[in-house]
């Protein structure tokens, strides 16, 4: 029953769930880094969690590990350098962006070998 009410919502939007909650991890795992305390590990690890929760109706939809990873992986990457660059104000080398760039490349290509 349960697989099932999972099963009628598209995979995509369980990876975009997935991504997000894997985005609040990225986000607090940073926040842990300036300020280590015992509050964000336990967040970081709830968040985490949820994302992965989130990613299993996506494969178990789909069931192609190499498409719903690659679409995943690229979704987490993303919002990754999004939350570095955007929140965090990091900065971007263009060596950065270059191996970004061919990160994201080497990503899609890897998922169609």
């Amino acid at each position: 029953m349960i697989v099932k009410i999972l099963g009628q919502v598209n995979y995509i939007y369980w990876l975009l769930l997935s991504a997000v909650f894997f985005a609040v991890g990225e986000f607090l795992s940073k926040k842990f880094a300036l300020e280590p305390k015992m509050f964000y590990v336990v967040l970081v690890l709830l968040a985490y969690s949820l994302g992965s929760l989130a990613w299993l109706p996506a494969i178990l939809q789909k069931n192609q590990l190499s498409i719903v990873g690659v679409l995943w992986t690229v979704l987490a990457m993303l919002t990754t350098i999004l939350i570095g660059v955007i929140i965090f104000h990091e900065k971007l080398t263009l060596v950065g962006i270059l191996g970004i760039i061919f990160a994201f490349i080497a990503t899609v290509l890897l998922s169609l070998a």
